[in-house]
Parts: structure tokens; C-alpha cells; sequence
């Protein structure tokens, strides 16, 4: 499994690789993660780690730094700095020829090489060396790129955001070449389609589990605690839209809105804070351990998702098995995940403030339907999201792509024959 980033604290593409890399070797799979910097938690004994060092460009606290002449060792080295010194984001690329390099000497050693959204040059290298590729396009960045260029308006900004989401042209090419995609939602199976002109009989929609520790809480909630799991000063979370609602509520109720991120400081997110007066009743949380995340998340009399887009909301799903009543965006594929409007949660058109405030409020002073909306989130998970259930696809998927693999090679041979 390569994956350019892989740490759970970074996103989805790191807590998918966690626990689907368990889960298959559960099944009896032998697993090797194969990553870049920030490395992987991993949570089974028997899946190896290998890691693939990186220059390490924007690690805390010194993103975008300027690396030690010693630190180049190659090529790869000095094509990262460079992109990164013309404001591009060079990861993707760079990991995958660095994996592809490494696989050059272990053709042996594996059956099938997995892909986690890396979709660099160097993957179209890798079953030129006899080995199948699958992979995982959990959603399509262009949607990240059109949110963040629509919400800025500085000239200069907007083409250093052209710039740092230039990777997309490369990632739409691999995609268009990959033998077999995965994804989490018929939402990004259309959208991978639209916007990386994949033919959808090659993608497959596989769901997102829920890890089995994520429960019902077993202590009274917080009352008036509304709660988010978002990264703060990303536009397309839509965090702005809550806090403009949660502090025209805030005028009239006593309430307290719990945001599990760690904001840049003087970001969008704390200026916006500041001025709508409600740094008192706003509090970050960030580095928590699995267990008093889960805690913290069964703590919210609401959890709130106002994304304005998503491929999956693995977050959504954690939520509806800590029987959270949830108010959400009708965006991408947040309501595939929740079900029907009102069920396990409400759902607001994204972006809308007073739509959301709204929603909001009609759930704070409705206790008997919190109860009912957290008992259907908690069945709905229990019947539809098991990573388990992932990890039996995924492993049924790699048959699938193996076989046609090795028919090719055969059909191959018998040609040149």
C-alpha cells in the first residue's frame, strides 16, 4: 500500500490506510505500507512499515522551510525544493518516484501494489515492472481548488493557488490511466468522471468502515455543546458558515461550539472569531487520543458538518456511532452517508447561515428527536459502515485486478510467440 502521507492527523487518506491495512491482515493478508513523512499509525503487529523520507518541506513548526545542503541526496530531492520554491505542492509526484524506484528491486516480494490517492507519474511505472496497480481516488482535488480560489480574492493569492494545485493536472492524467479505481461514494465516482475523465466502468465504489471503538456515550451530554471535526481554515469545511450562525445563536442561548482542529494562528478562522466576539464560547481541541475523541464526540448535544463539499465525511460516520444527532451539508457525499433528510440528521443547503442557524436551533429544543435521530445514526453505521466489510471488497478487488493482470501478460506472451 503507498501512501505520500499517511499520518491520521493529516486526513481521511491516513486513517483509511490505518485501519484498512489491519483489517486485511486480519483477513490473513500479508501488508507492507509504503510512506512518506508524516508516517502512518498503524494498528496491527503484522503489517510492516516501510519508510520513504521525504525532504520533509512542511513539517512543524517550520513549513516551507529551506533544507541543509546536506539533506539532498538526489534528483527527486532537488525537483521537491524547486517546486515547492515556485509555490507548487510537489509530494504526490515526488513519493511516487521514489516508490516506483524502491518496487524496481522488489518485483517479487508482493502480488498487487495499492495506490492511496498518490496518482503520481512515477505509479504509471509500476506495472511496467510486473506488477498490478489498483487505486484508491478518494475524491477529486478540483473541488478543493475551486472553493479555495473562489474565496480569495487577492490577485496574488489566487495564482499561487493555481500554482500549488498544479499536481492536478498530473493526478487527472494517472487517473485516466489506472486499471482499476476505488472510491468511497457514487458522489466521487461522478465527480472522478466529470472532472478527471475517468470512464466509470473502471471505478468501483467501496464504503468507508467506522472503527469499532467509536460508541454511545456513557455519560450525559454537555448541554448546549455543539460540536465540529473539521480542519479550521480550510474554505471548503465550511467552518466560517458555522461560526456566523452559532454567534447569531449565541446572542439569544447559552452555548458552547467544541471545534476538533488546531487553527493557524492569525488564520481566517481566528480573525473571524475575533470579530464576531465569540472567542469565549469557541474552543479548540486538537491531539487527543482515540478514546477521548470518542468521548468528546459522545460529549455534543449536535455535531455539525457544513462542508460545502466531500468525497466521503468519514468524520459524518464516526459521529452517527457515537449516536450524535448531526445537522449537515447537502453536499457531495454527506447525504449518501446520513440517509434520508431527518433521520440521522438534517440536512442544510451548504453555506447557508441562516439555514443552518435555523436547523440548529429547532434541534436544540427538541430532545425527544436528538434521541431518536443518535439511536438511527448508531443502526445505520452498524448495518452499512464495518471495516471489516471495506477490507473483504478491497481484498475480492485485488483478485479481480490480479487476474486480469496476469491475463494480459499470458495474452501477451502467447503474441510475441
Amino acid at each position: 500500500m503507498l501512501s505520500y502521507r499517511s499520518h491520521p492527523h493529516t486526513g481521511g487518506q491516513g486513517i483509511y490506510l490505518r485501519h484498512l491495512s489491519r483489517e486485511l491482515a486480519n483477513l490473513g493478508h500479508q501488508v507492507e505500507v509504503i510512506s512518506g513523512q508524516p508516517y502512518p499509525e498503524l494498528d496491527h503487529p503484522g503489517v510492516t512499515l516501510t519508510k520513504v523520507p521525504s525532504l520533509d518541506l512542511y513539517r512543524q513548526p517550520d513549513p516551507f522551510r529551506v533544507p541543509k545542503l546536506r539533506e539532498f541526496r538526489d534528483r527527486i530531492d532537488v525537483e521537491e525544493f524547486a517546486t515547492m520554491c515556485i509555490a507548487g505542492f510537489p509530494e504526490p509526484k515526488t513519493f511516487s518516484l521514489r516508490a516506483a524506484r524502491l518496487l524496481k528491486d522488489r518485483v517479487d516480494d508482493f502480488d498487487i501494489v495499492h495506490d492511496n490517492q498518490v496518482l503520481g507519474y512515477g505509479m504509471l511505472e509500476i506495472e511496467k515492472l510486473g506488477l498490478p496497480l489498483i487505486t484508491t481516488l478518494h475524491h477529486p482535488i478540483t473541488f478543493d481548488r475551486r472553493i479555495d480560489i473562489a474565496q480569495t480574492r487577492n490577485p496574488w493569492r489566487k495564482f499561487t493557488l493555481w500554482r500549488w494545485y498544479g499536481f492536478l493536472r498530473m493526478q487527472a492524467k494517472v487517473a485516466r490511466a489506472a486499471r482499476r479505481i476505488m472510491t468511497p461514494s457514487e458522489a466521487s465516482k461522478r465527480d472522478i468522471a466529470t472532472d478527471f475523465g475517468v470512464d466509470p466502468a473502471r471505478m468501483q465504489v467501496i464504503l468507508l468502515g467506522v472503527d469499532d471503538g467509536f460508541v454511545p456515550p456513557s455519560k450525559p451530554r454537555v448541554p448546549g455543546r455543539i460540536l465540529a471535526m473539521a480542519s479550521a481554515d480550510a474554505p471548503m469545511k465550511g467552518i466560517a458558515t458555522l461560526l456566523e450562525a452559532f454567534a447569531k445563536l449565541r446572542t439569544e442561548r447559552d452555548l458552547e461550539l467544541v471545534l476538533v482542529t488546531k487553527p493557524r494562528p492569525g488564520g481566517r478562522t481566528e480573525k473571524l472569531i475575533d470579530k464576531l466576539a465569540i472567542a469565549d464560547s469557541v474552543h479548540f481541541v486538537s491531539g487527543v487520543s482515540d478514546a477521548e475523541l470518542v468521548e468528546l464526540m459522545g460529549s455534543a448535544e449536535i455535531a455539525c458538518v457544513p462542508s460545502l463539499y466531500e468525497g466521503f465525511s468519514l468524520p459524518t460516520a464516526e459521529l452517527m456511532a457515537c449516536a450524535t444527532p448531526l445537522i449537515v451539508s447537502r453536499a457531495g457525499a454527506i447525504p449518501e452517508v446520513v440517509g434520508p433528510d431527518g433521520e440521522c440528521a438534517d440536512l442544510v443547503t451548504p453555506g447557508d447561515v441562516g439555514e443552518l442557524g435555523a436547523a440548529l436551533a429547532a434541534l436544540l429544543d427538541d430532545p425527544e428527536r436528538r434521541e431518536r435521530m443518535g439511536r438511527a445514526g448508531r443502526r445505520r453505521v452498524e448495518e452499512l459502515f464495518s471495516w471489516r466489510a471495506v477490507a473483504t471488497k478491497v481484498a475480492a478487488a485485488y483478485e479481480d485486478v490480479i487476474a486480469e493482470y496476469r491475463r494480459e501478460q499470458e495474452e501477451h506472451t502467447d503474441a510475441d510467440r
